[in-house]
């Protein structure tokens, strides 16, 4: 239990750089204190002393702000930032240098007993205000953006955004290192996930955009083509009357909101290369 603490701890000065020492950690972060009374009441759940784990669970609710139900089970090194207003249910499973925000919630989508709240692999990040529901994988180094609701399996290394979320992947290579065992290496391995507060980034791609960005050049591609086709028909064919075919003239407000929606894509494309 002391040496879990002692990772716990570390864990916080890993990814807050607002933390300073050791005693303002563990007097005035409420992340911590609801984790360790979660690890106590969790070991009295296993034990069958449900209603004495309920209870600890409840006092740490109401001292906290932050509510994790004793049957949880929950990692190594995890990290509750700011923390009011987490919710974990009963049957949530989270992995080893997890981190979640403030407002967070780890639900369920059925009445019915058994398994029915997500499971979070190693190195998951979970923005402000998300909302991840149901009885599903979060997969490893995934991240959740600040405010968005999850009701599906996220794969490894990918981001999920907006309600309903949709998923961003990077082809990257994903870095799998042993387990830390010191303060050094704990920074280290935060930092070779690129660990990224809140789970956002001004980088992050957006997919609506990039689905635009190939339409119009698909659109673009295909009025070449049809008008290559047009102008060797009419040589085929004298009859054949071309101007009949020329497109009437987008409008300067059309034209002025198709090259908006270019700059925002090209914008993009550029800065997901860099």
């Amino acid at each position: 239990m002391l040496k879990q603490l002692k990772e716990d701890i570390q864990a916080v000065f890993a990814r807050d750089p607002a933390a300073r020492n050791t005693f303002e950690v563990l007097t005035t972060y409420p992340g911590i204190h609801a984790l360790i009374m979660h690890r106590v009441a969790h070991e009295l759940w296993e034990k069958d002393c449900k209603t004495s784990a309920r209870i600890l669970s409840s006092f740490s609710r109401f001292a906290t702000g932050i509510e994790i139900h004793p049957g949880a089970k929950i990692g190594k090194r995890f990290f509750i930032d700011h923390g009011m207003g987490v919710v974990i249910g009963e049957t949530a499973e989270i992995g080893d240098d997890v981190t979640l925000y403030h407002g967070v919630t780890l639900g369920g989508t059925t009445w019915n007993t058994g398994k029915r709240h997500p499971t979070l692999a190693d190195g998951v990040v979970v923005g402000a205000g998300a909302k991840i529901l149901g009885p599903f994988v979060v997969g490893k180094n995934a991240k959740v953006g600040s405010n968005a609701v999850v009701t599906k399996a996220v794969p490894d290394g990918a981001t999920a955004v907006g309600n309903p979320a949709r998923f961003i992947t990077k082809d990257k290579e994903v870095i799998t290192t042993a387990e830390p065992r010191c303060p050094e290496q704990i920074a280290n391995t935060v930092e070779n996930t690129e660990f990224q507060a809140y789970a956002a980034t001004q980088e992050q791609p957006d997919p609506m955009l990039e689905g635009m960005r190939v339409l119009l050049d698909r659109l673009e591609q295909n009025e070449q083509r049809i008008h290559s086709l047009c102008t060797r028909l009419s040589i085929l064919d004298p009859t054949f009357n071309l101007q009949q075919t020329i497109e009437q003239p987008l409008s300067d407000e059309e034209i002025k909101i198709i090259e908006e929606v270019r700059r925002e894509c090209e914008a993009q494309k550029t800065s997901s290369k860099a």
